[in-house]
């Protein structure tokens, strides 16, 4: 909420005269002298409520540098905007985990707790949903369990966003894309980037949605391993693809208009 100095100071003089009541009835070249006197939502000092939910990647698995992957590099990078008096973080998120189990734990309200009061909520969820079609289907790769994995996990990603927005109705939603981590350790991975392609616009469509979510592509960092990106499991990133990860995100909620990177501060 923008707080505007120049019309508190008014509201309060008037109040301590038996002037007649203020108007707000201004002419366009006082309407903009008034402008000038907005102040920005940087101006009072802000406590910022950070959420990750998710799986490994949210958990920052991989991070040898041991600073929590992406969402730990993220609050670093929040404490230095204007404004920012402190970050803190929650993390919920677990290695392994499925769309289908984050949406178990929030109907069991096992984090309702952390995203009541979150001004962003940031979310990797679907690459385990994806191992486990590869890996049961690891001798006979085909796009139709794929199809058909998709339509699960977009209905239960649907579910937990509404989930979210019936704690939450205001905080950013950070919907963070799924990556190929294929590409590493195989020479079919290309046969596999339309299926994740296909996942990654389901993934869009719903942050597209709803107005306060915003979608971070992040596939492009990881389509090789010439950056040395990943861990030394060849499918986590490492704190260099954490970095990247965290760039893309604060690049995404620029663009989505919630930040304003080069000012470096919130727009809400």
């Amino acid at each position: 909420m923008k707080y505007v100095l120049y019309l508190f100071c008014i509201i309060i003089l008037t109040g301590c005269t038996k002037q007649k009541p203020f108007s707000l009835d201004f002419t366009k070249k006082e309407a903009i002298a008034f402008e000038e006197y907005v102040i920005p939502y940087s101006f009072f000092p802000r406590t910022i409520h950070l959420v990750g939910i998710g799986d490994s990647l949210t958990k920052g698995v991989g991070d040898e540098l041991k600073r929590s992957g992406y969402i730990g590099r993220l609050k670093t990078e929040l404490l230095q905007y204007k404004g920012i008096e402190d970050v803190i973080l929650t993390n919920t998120a677990l290695r392994g985990r499925r769309s289908d189990q984050l949406l178990k734990m929030m109907n069991n309200g096992d984090i309702d707790y952390a995203i009541r009061n979150a001004d962003f909520v940031t979310i990797t969820i679907g690459g385990n949903d994806l191992m486990k079609i590869v890996k049961k289907e690891l001798f006979n790769l085909k796009v139709e369990p794929f199809q058909k994995g998709l339509v699960s996990y977009q209905n239960n990603y649907e579910k937990i966003i509404k989930k979210i927005r019936e704690i939450n109705s205001n905080g950013k939603i950070v919907l963070i894309g799924i990556y190929n981590p294929l590409t590493v350790v195989s020479n079919e991975a290309n046969e596999f980037e339309t299926i994740i392609e296909e996942w990654n616009n389901s993934i869009e469509m719903l942050a597209n949605e709803d107005k306060n979510a915003c979608y971070v592509p992040i596939d492009k960092h990881f389509d090789t391993n010439a950056n040395l990106v990943y861990h030394t499991d060849f499918f986590h990133p490492n704190s260099k693809g954490y970095q990247l990860m965290k760039e893309s995100i604060i690049s995404s909620l620029n663009n989505c208009g919630f930040i304003d990177e080069q000012n470096r501060e919130l727009l809400f």
